[in-house]
């Protein structure tokens, strides 16, 4: 009987130990891309991984662009056999899988990850995505126009001069796809503020200038490409002298000498900053004990310590604690280096919004699909 006894109780510990995870595995992280959140944030995974070896053994990374994010994910959840964990996002593939209902909701998120010690941007994030997108970097966005001012010396001022600008030097501005840039996207939510639309906020009922105006601009851009690095590269080039962009990808590919460093910027009266970030996401069909462990990752990621890290993609930190002062001295240094004066004046001279609800995004972005870039856009 007590030999018996024994053997029950053993049972019953180890049931309890595998119960409370003592014995599961690490996972393999198995990471998606799509709005190069990693150049923000792959030092803080990396950190997590090497802090908590028990639950993360390896890391797997992929990129794709987001348009194509939805498509994948789903053929992989219809032959359930997900092989992504972790979706790293813009607000552009963000909507698009928030809107289809791939996404688990985020356990327990209000308490998990409390709102009141964001940041501005990151209250804003936070908001438009409710629950299933966590933010990870963020801030006030644009649109700015980056401009060589060799070629362009008097630059425009208001949306009429950038037509005009556009209409006298055919083929010499761009910016990309919506659907796949930054820079694009503030473009497109941008100008409903800065042509005084209706409703800003509201691109099916209140942006009747601002579709009349993209297509307008549209006559005089000889293409619009897939991404925004294409326009970066086009511009270190010659070929564009004008394209849009925003805070990150204004100093960032200045500091990397990927366009010249004395390139201009730009803001056309009337601008409303529309803010720009990056999401965290867990696709549906995710194992419980994986989404345990990748919610553990966000609240780590969220931590002031890891989030100041961020300082160094030019896109900076969701949580208030994370200030420029806090950084390495390292980043601190080329932060201040490439920033601009202007972007002291945002929150004063110019006035700053949170960017489009999930599904007005998605609708902007088809709609400029199908009625701004139609066959404008290529590879």
């Amino acid at each position: 009987m007590r030999m018996r006894s024994a053997t029950l109780m053993a049972a019953a510990l180890m049931g309890a130990a595998f119960c409370s995870g003592a014995l599961a595995a690490p996972i393999s992280l198995s990471i998606i891309d799509t709005g190069g959140d990693l150049a923000s944030v792959q030092t803080i995974i990396e950190n997590y991984k090497k802090a908590n070896p028990d639950k993360v053994s390896e890391i797997k990374i992929q990129r794709a662009p987001a348009p194509e994010l939805p498509a994948k994910i789903k053929a992989q959840q219809d032959a359930g056999r997900l092989d992504i964990n972790l979706v790293l996002t813009g607000q552009d593939g963000g909507s698009l899988l928030a809107q289809n209902g791939q996404l688990i909701a985020i356990p327990d998120y209000q308490k998990s990850f409390p709102r009141d010690g964001l940041t501005d941007a990151g209250k804003a994030l936070y908001d438009e995505g409710k629950g299933f997108l966590i933010p990870s970097v963020g801030n006030a966005g644009g649109p700015v126009l980056i401009y060589n001012p060799a070629k362009v010396p008097s630059p425009p001022k208001t949306a009429q001069d950038l037509l005009s600008w556009v209409k006298a030097n055919p083929g010499k501005f761009m910016y990309a796809r919506p659907a796949n840039s930054g820079p694009g996207r503030a473009m497109l939510q941008g100008f409903a503020f800065i042509l005084g639309d209706s409703k800003p906020l509201d691109p099916e009922k209140g942006w009747d200038k601002s579709w009349d105006f993209l297509k307008e601009l549209g006559k005089s851009v000889e293409y619009y490409p897939t991404g925004t690095a294409i326009t970066l590269k086009e511009f270190a080039q010659g070929q564009r002298w004008m394209i849009a962009g925003i805070m990150e990808w204004d100093m960032k590919p200045r500091a990397q000498s990927v366009i010249p460093p004395d390139s201009k910027i730009a803001i056309l009266e009337n601008t409303t900053f529309v803010v720009d970030g990056h999401y965290w996401c867990i696709p549906k069909g995710v194992p419980q004990e994986q989404v345990d462990i990748i919610v553990d990752l966000m609240k780590f990621m969220w931590k002031p310590e890891q989030q100041a890290l961020t300082w160094k993609a030019f896109i900076g930190p969701v949580v208030k604690a994370a200030t420029l002062a806090s950084a390495p001295k390292d980043i601190q240094d080329e932060v201040k280096e490439f920033w601009r004066p202007e972007y002291d004046q945002i929150g004063t001279k110019w006035k700053v919004s949170p960017p489009l609800g999930v599904t007005e995004l998605s609708y902007a972005m088809e709609r400029w699909d199908r009625e701004v870039g139609a066959d404008q856009v290529k590879k």
